[in-house]
């Protein structure tokens, strides 16, 4: 029985301890890949600070913001949107559904004091998919237009737990038309009661929009969008709505903001990760809000992000053109959460099974199998390259957050696997649901608006 459990250990250590070292070696290119072009990087004709973002003539900006059940959150959205926005020309759409009365209602309230919202409910009882709510909405600008002669340069997509930035609009009038699309840096609010569960976003999104998107763009492969903070060239919106028959997003889709990044640029379409400051030493024009505080609702977030990218979007979107090694690249990273997923399962299986196996062999007093030359440089190699990610991810959290977030950062790695570990789990079940037909549904997350009157979180 002992031998058999040492066999278990060895071969769970070995696949796990391999499956690290190639996932730490890929961040390793990418924090190498940054590296490098901080430290050969040259000036660029865009702008640096809200100063240069004063576009004349401003154009018109529609913001659409898909809401289902959220009347607990969209009226003070609505209304700081309507306080901060720094834009002369724009206009709040806003879809519901017919079912969700007290979300309508809540919109309707702001509608009624200001007419650049506008409240659109949909044919449809809700929930369906995002997507779905978006082309809803869209219909409703496309008639809107119609009917004033107006058309909106882009556009901006928002959810209803947003905090937006005053000048964000200022930012896409400038960038949209030589850009394709805009994407600008998200950052989490950190819940002070949640700090574990609810930091893990902010660490996660200060590299991703600190580190990952930036080499992204630098080598040239398509910049997924993050569904909230980005804008899209209404000429580009409105190719894709042509392909599909009017509706520019896809309904089937879980992530429909990731899709339609890599579709502008399988079109040819550029992307621009939009890295402005206030001012020269200022903070970054940044879309702020609160993502789950509670690990259940972390799980079915991220559950959803990795039945949509990396299993369904697999099958969706396939691979970009074959001699494009940068795009295969960045495709198989945004896919491997599943695979990190497994070999994270396999490391803590592996460390249960030396466990036994020591105890094993300590009971019956018997001497324990010591780990093979090979093994011990292998796990020497992790090692180092846990430590290189765990500073890495530091740093990043720190330069967007603090010293005192960057020391969280590391106790929320060990949230942010167990977090995985389960999201996994449930992706699975839902992935091989919807192949045996069962209908995608929004299945979204309790929001929390930021109190302004509060202190910063």
């Amino acid at each position: 029985m002992v031998a058999a459990i040492d066999s278990i250990a060895h071969e769970a250590i070995l696949f796990s301890m391999v499956g690290f070292c190639i996932g730490g070696l890929d961040d390793l290119a990418i924090d190498l890949t940054w590296l490098v072009s901080r430290i050969g990087r040259r000036p660029h004709a865009l702008p640096r600070t809200l100063a240069a973002c004063d576009p004349r003539p401003q154009r018109r900006m529609a913001v659409f913001i898909a809401a289902w059940d959220e009347a607990s959150v969209i009226g003070a959205m609505l209304a700081t949107a309507l306080d901060r926005f720094d834009h002369g020309d724009y206009r709040l759409y806003v879809g519901t559904y017919p079912n969700d009365p007290a979300t309508i209602a809540a919109v309707a309230d702001v509608a009624a004091r200001d007419a650049r919202v506008r409240l659109v409910i949909g044919a449809r009882p809700g929930p369906t998919t995002k997507a779905d709510c978006l082309n809803t909405v869209w219909r409703a600008l496309a008639r809107d237009e119609a009917l004033d002669g107006r058309t909106a340069a882009a556009i901006i997509l928002h959810d209803a737990e947003d905090l937006v930035h005053p000048g964000e609009l200022r930012v896409f009038d400038t960038l949209i038309g030589p850009y394709s699309v805009v994407q600008l840096p998200i950052r989490p609010l950190v819940d002070r009661g949640a700090r574990l569960v609810s930091g893990h976003y902010a660490d996660e999104f200060a590299e991703a929009h600190g580190k990952q998107l930036v080499v992204r763009q630098l080598l040239g492969a398509g910049l997924p969008l993050a569904g909230v903070g980005c804008a899209i060239e209404r000429g580009m919106i409105e190719r894709i709505a042509a392909a599909r028959g009017g509706c520019p997003f896809d309904a089937a889709s879980l992530t429909e903001d990731y899709e339609f990044g890599l579709q502008v640029a399988g079109l040819g379409g550029r992307g621009i990760l939009a890295r402005v400051r206030e001012s020269e030493t200022g903070p970054l024009v940044a879309v702020r809000a609160y993502f789950p505080s509670t690990s259940a609702s972390a799980v079915r977030q991220k559950a959803r992000w990795m039945t949509g990218i990396a299993l369904s979007g697999w099958d969706r979107l396939g691979w970009g053109p074959v001699r494009d090694w940068r795009d295969h690249w960045m495709r198989m990273r945004d896919r491997r959460a599943p695979l990190a997923v497994l070999v994270v399962a396999a490391a803590y299986f592996g460390l249960a099974a030396f466990t036994a196996s020591r105890l094993g062999h300590l009971l019956l007093a018997t001497p324990a199998p010591n780990l093979a030359t090979k093994g011990k440089w292998l796990l020497g190699a992790n090692a180092a390259l846990l430590a290189w990610r765990l500073a890495m991810r530091a740093l990043f959290t720190g330069r967007a957050y603090g010293w005192r977030e960057a020391c969280w950062s590391l106790p929320r790695a060990v949230v942010a696997n167990y977090i995985a570990l389960f999201a996994a789990r449930r992706a699975l079940v839902g992935y091989v649901g919807s192949l045996c037909g069962v209908a995608l549904r929004w299945e979204k997350t309790a929001h929390v608006f930021p109190d302004l009157s509060g202190p910063p979180a």
